[in-house]
């Protein structure tokens, strides 16, 4: 397949895709820009939040605001009041978080629930717990790692995306302007559905979603990418520490059912690791070949598995 070719494969088959980024060795080899989208273009990355919180969590870890991930997660919310005959909630740590083996008192996601309310942590840990077995796995795409969301800024003293934007956005230059705070129904489905925009959701309180919500744009993607396989070094700086990369993208839960590993809110392949979300949004790590592709996309629930195009095409046409 030629450079050529590869487009058409692009806009035929993976049409909603805005933008690819591709490095090798830590230099970019290829990039692509789709739908009206230029180089920069910010675009909803979904459940690819979760690996960023992640590396925010190790940020955390390493300066000793959160002095260890054994920590139960009601030490960061003394004043959180446990239910009569609630004891689930009181074991649960940050690492059941991290790794997806908490259980939650639902069975079908009470979406109405969560975005109704005001403080989207406080609903999260009302619904964490109950009669589940901590240590099993239970990937929840939306309401629950909100939690971590709030022992980030309850250990930091700021918000999210503050944080964030101090220890890893600045540094790398990646560029999240906002909160963005939904102020309907419609409002939320009217942001789903554009196509670029610049910030990282959160609620009423200035709580950021941990689960979905940030906007990024490929080459930042690939530049976080492109800092995990650097085992937390950009430019010659420590961002994060190289023993939170290697435990963070190891194997420490496996999702039975898919047949998927999972590591600390990373999904661990077997030449390295990945950030999925939904509509297409990937950060395709592969320590063997020293690449990094990032593949951002607009709104498309029936969007085509990206590993594909990145195993079969993408990889072998760029691995110079």
């Amino acid at each position: 397949m030629n450079k050529k070719e590869l487009k058409q494969l692009i806009e035929t088959e993976y049409s909603n895709i805005a933008g690819i980024c591709i490095l090798k060795n830590g230099e970019q080899v290829y990039e692509y820009c789709g739908n009206n989208s230029s180089h920069n273009s910010h675009v909803h990355i979904y459940s690819c939040t979760k690996s960023i919180i992640s590396i925010l969590v190790g940020i955390a870890v390493d300066h000793g605001s959160i002095k260890s991930i054994d920590q139960p997660i009601l030490s960061f919310f003394p004043d959180y009041q446990v239910k009569r005959g609630e004891h689930t909630i009181q074991e649960i740590t940050v690492k059941d978080m991290l790794t997806m083996t908490v259980p939650y008192k639902y069975k079908s996601a009470p979406y109405t629930k969560y975005f109704s309310s005001a403080d989207w942590v406080k609903t999260a840990l009302d619904l964490a717990g109950g009669k589940g077995t901590i240590g099993e796995f239970r990937y929840a795409p939306l309401i629950g790692p909100d939690i971590l969301s709030g022992i980030l800024r309850k250990a930091a003293g700021i918000t999210v995306l503050e944080f964030a934007q101090k220890y890893l956005f600045s540094p790398l230059k990646i560029d999240v302007k906002k909160n963005i705070i939904f102020t309907s129904k419609e409002d939320q489905m009217a942001w789903y559905h554009q196509d670029y925009s610049n910030g990282w959701v959160s609620d009423r309180l200035g709580n950021n979603t941990a689960a979905w919500g940030l906007e990024l744009s490929a080459r930042e993607m690939a530049e976080i990418g492109q800092l995990c396989l650097n085992e937390g070094i950009w430019n010659g700086r420590r961002i994060v520490s190289p023993e939170w990369i290697r435990e963070s993208t190891s194997v420490h839960a496996h999702w039975e059912e898919a047949g998927l590993d999972y590591g600390y809110l990373w999904w661990i392949h077997d030449n390295g690791f990945m950030a999925v979300g939904d509509c297409g949004n990937i950060i395709y790590i592969n320590r063997k070949r020293k690449m990094v592709t990032a593949i951002n996309s607009l709104y498309n629930i029936h969007a085509k598995d990206r590993i594909p195009l990145i195993t079969d095409a993408l990889e072998p046409l760029f691995d110079l």
